[in-house]
């Protein structure tokens, strides 16, 4: 995640070079009844695979606001 930005209840994400507009008000009850400054107070996870809200207590993952599917590493097992 590169950049993040609001504009009412769209939130702006810049990923990986692609742009993403995302209505987080249908993302989350807790974001929907929020203030414009408890959405723009957030903080980036570490790893930055996601975003916290701590004044509304929510945290959303970023693969799951850009509709990202990984898919699990192959695990061996003894057959």
């Amino acid at each position: 995640m590169q950049h993040v930005s609001f504009s009412g209840a769209v939130m702006k994400l810049r990923v990986d070079g692609k742009e993403y507009q995302i209505d987080i008000a249908t993302q989350s009850e807790r974001l929907r009844n929020a203030t414009q400054k408890q959405r723009e107070n957030f903080e980036r996870s570490p790893a930055g695979y996601g975003i916290h809200w701590p004044d509304v207590d929510e945290d959303l993952s970023i693969d799951g606001l850009i509709g990202a599917r990984h898919t699990p590493p192959f695990v061996m097992t003894d057959a």
